[in-house]
Parts: C-alpha cells; sequence; structure tokens
C-alpha cells in the first residue's frame, strides 16, 4: 500500500531524475519511496540525492550545501550512525575522554560530535567538503576547529599523528570518501590511536569505488603495519532500512 497522495511518487521521482535508471540501488530507491509513509520517503529521497550512483565529489557537496532539512531528515530513528560511531569509540577510551582529541571527518552538521559529547568527549575537529553543512555545526559551538576539505589521496593541511581518534560515519558512499583516502585518515592519527569507519553495508559491494578495493586496501594497510584491525561489526538499520558496518582499526 502506498502513503503518498496521489501524484506524490511521479513528482519526487520525476524531479530525481537518477531514478529513471533501473540499477539496484534505484530500484531499491524506488521502493521505499513507493512503500513508505510520505515524510520518510521524501527524507530518503533528499538523502539519496547526495549519493545516487554515478555522482561526482562535486555534484555531492552541492547537494549538501543545498540539504536545508538534513538534521530533521536524518534524525536518529532514521539514520543511526552518528550513535553507532560514538557507541564504538567510547570504550576505546574508557578514561580521560575529556581530553581525548577527536577529529569528525565527513562531520556535516556535527551529529557525530553530539554523541560523542554526551558521553564525555569534548576535544573536538570537524572536516567536511560542504561549507553549509559546516556552517550548520558551527552554530552548535561543538568543534575547537573545523577544516572545509575532501578526503582522497591529497595531503590534508594537518600533520602527522596529531588525534587520538579519527571517526567517520556517513563519509564513504557513491562521490564520498576514494579508497585512496584511507591512508590520510590514518596518518593523521597518532600510534595506538583510533580509526573508526561507519558506513552502509552493502556499499562494500554496490559501490564501484569501494568493490573489491575498499577492504582489500585496509588488508594493505594491514600487512604494511599501517594500521591493525581491531574488529568488523554489522549493524542493523544504520540507515534507514538499511545495515550497517562498523570497522575499527588501531594505528601503528
Amino acid at each position: 500500500m502506498s502513503y503518498f497522495p496521489s501524484g506524490f511518487i511521479l513528482s519526487l521521482t520525476g524531479c530525481l531524475g537518477f531514478l529513471s535508471v533501473a540499477t539496484m540501488a534505484e530500484q531499491k530507491a524506488k521502493q521505499f519511496l513507493e512503500q513508505s509513509p510520505a515524510e520518510d520517503a521524501a527524507a530518503y529521497a533528499r538523502n539519496y540525492k547526495a549519493h545516487h550512483e554515478g555522482i561526482t565529489p562535486r555534484e555531492s557537496i552541492i547537494a549538501y550545501d543545498q540539504w536545508a532539512t538534513y538534521d530533521q531528515d536524518l534524525n536518529n530513528d532514521r539514520y543511526r550512525g552518528p550513535v553507532l560511531a560514538a557507541e564504538a569509540v567510547a570504550p576505546f577510551f574508557p578514561v580521560e575522554r575529556e581530553s581525548k582529541l577527536i577529529m569528525d571527518v565527513a562531520c556535516g552538521t556535527g551529529r557525530v560530535a553530539e554523541e560523542l559529547r554526551k558521553l564525555g568527549f569534548h576535544k573536538m575537529h570537524g572536516l567536511d567538503p560542504s561549507s553549509g553543512m559546516l556552517q550548520k555545526a558551527r552554530l552548535k559551538n561543538l568543534y575547537e576547529k573545523d577544516f572545509c576539505y575532501y578526503v582522497d589521496s591529497k595531503r590534508l593541511p594537518i600533520d602527522d599523528d596529531v588525534y587520538d581518534c579519527v571517526v567517520v560515519a556517513g563519509g564513504f558512499g557513491e562521490g564520498h570518501i576514494p579508497t585512496a583516502g584511507l591512508k590520510e585518515i590514518a596518518r593523521i592519527v597518532r600510534p595506538g590511536g583510533l580509526v573508526c569507519i561507519v558506513m552502509r553495508q552493502e556499499y562494500l559491494d554496490h559501490v564501484a569505488e569501494y568493490k573489491g578495493r575498499l577492504e582489500p586496501t585496509m588488508k594493505e594497510m594491514e600487512s604494511a603495519e599501517l594500521w591493525k584491525m581491531v574488529s568488523k561489526t554489522v549493524v542493523p538499520r544504520y540507515s534507514f532500512d538499511n545495515d550497517g558496518v562498523v570497522f575499527k582499526f588501531v594505528v601503528c
């Protein structure tokens, strides 16, 4: 049964032309649009607009810049990434959390930092390529510093071994951080520090940039003694009805 008023699906799919090609991801998006309450479907469509197959990094950044209702659309009922990320990071730092310096990569409006603060973390920096997202984050006064950069293989304006932890929730997807960005993420974490990556599980196989590349690169970095995997955990309902995966690595 559709929960949409008459013509609502057509108006959504018409304005989001990327849904016209019947790829697996688009079929799944159409199915969600057709079967969900209108408010949830509209939120899903706006999220998908920033992640759709074939999107370029620049197009994705523009979508985030223009996403005025991000916090409402991706509240904790629809998107559990921030909560899952904070819960994954916290056990690694059982004491003195207030002194640990965390870099929140792909920080968006600061949702992960909000959850980390609830658990006793206070020293945080944020990094995101979307100036629009960072403007919203600044209003929350969560970060001591913020950086507007896209993470890839190019060196960030950050020294080696700065952070006790880098956390990335939602930063891996179509048009987002490429596989080559893993080494740059590890570079800025001090030896013994933590890298925590939370992402949609299906992206490991459905995103061309990651299929057969992301996890092998993680293993290559382990063989090169850049980091050591602590855990890989599949989590339910990471984003809407999609499962997620949480990777944790200790930097060598």
